[in-house]
């Protein structure tokens, strides 16, 4: 069979300089067939090392992965950073998935300087399930990659927005089972939402508090400091910047020619400016007075958690900022 334009392996007759303006040897979308095969590998066995080095393999260090669908108490959206993809990918077959692959359609790409975006508006990902029957989910929407334009060329930004699923049951297991109502009862109810099991849902529910914390974690790893020391570390440099003024652009001086005064108006006048700058500072003396949880609301007591339980057996404390930035725990 003779090679066509679209084989990511076509070399042209006319010489390299009349092939198709991409510099890689596959196309964007065999990136997503290699990684389809790289899933279809996975084994029972396969830990955290392997899901990390999977997902080094096919997303960039500041990936981002984004999925939008429709459920019964609304639209949702969920978008999860590098650190948290590899536990996505993992949930999925944690929830009884035995194959994971995604199929392209009529999809578009287009080359800018630095990546190229494909946009696939007929995005099938095919879910086959073991348990808790045998069910294949073809889950439909649209996909929206952005892939570097390097010679790795991961994934930067992953898009898929659900517009509608529909899950498969052989006729053979319906003729096996056609004089048990139980069991057809439970093989007419859906064993997912939009396409995602349960275990999946729960865990991008869960990023929603784990992705803000990544700033600690990331600290914590970095410095080698204690949840607590992280909290203070991040609220403070937060406080910093929140009470920090803003840089005004400098003004050039103006010169202006003085005019002589009386002595009389002078002595009126410097009267005048002592008793302006006496007020001034009565009326600054209080404002000075202020503590700093006056000042920015929600900054007065911090709470602080930690694992191990406290004096009373608690496990929070409460840090208390003064007004120097200094932080005095109070038990």
């Amino acid at each position: 069979m003779s090679s066509t334009p679209h084989d990511p392996f076509y070399s042209s007759p006319f010489g390299p300089f009349y092939r198709r303006h991409t510099p890689y040897m596959v196309q964007p979308e065999y990136r997503i067939y290699e990684m389809n095969k790289r899933l279809q590998s996975r084994t029972e066995d396969s830990d955290n090392l392997w899901w990390d080095a999977f997902a080094t393999e096919f997303f960039e260090d500041d990936a981002t992965l984004t999925l939008s669908f429709c459920l019964e108490d609304g639209p949702k959206r969920y978008t999860i950073g590098r650190t948290l993809i590899p536990r996505y990918f993992s949930t999925v077959f944690e929830g009884g998935v035995t194959d994971l692959y995604y199929i392209l359609k009529h999809s578009k790409e287009s080359y800018h300087n630095s990546s190229i975006t494909v946009d696939c508006d007929q995005c099938a990902m095919v879910t086959q399930h073991g348990k808790p029957m045998f069910t294949k989910v073809c889950t439909e929407g649209r996909l929206i990659l952005e892939f570097t334009f390097d010679d790795l060329m991961r994934i930067k930004t992953w898009h898929f927005t659900v517009r509608q699923y529909r899950e498969l049951v052989p006729r053979s297991i319906l003729a096996m089972h056609a004089q048990d109502p139980q069991v057809l009862d439970q093989l007419s109810k859906n064993i997912t939402r939009m396409g995602l099991t349960n275990f999946t849902l729960n865990y991008l529910r869960l990023c929603v508090i784990l992705e803000p914390m990544q700033e600690l974690m990331s600290r914590h790893k970095t410095y080698n400091l204690s949840p607590r020391d992280c909290l203070k570390t991040c609220l403070f440099q937060k406080w910093q910047r929140m009470v920090a003024p803003p840089a005004e652009p400098t003004r050039q001086p103006t010169t202006k020619r003085r005019k002589r005064k009386n002595s009389t108006s002078s002595t009126s006048n410097s009267s005048a400016g002592n008793a302006t700058s006496s007020t001034s500072s009565k009326k600054k003396t209080p404002a000075a007075n202020l503590s700093l949880s006056s000042q920015v609301p929600g900054l007065g007591a911090i709470p602080n958690c930690s694992l191990n339980p406290g004096r009373d057996g608690d496990l929070c404390h409460s840090t208390a900022v003064t007004p120097s930035g200094q932080f005095k725990e109070k038990h």
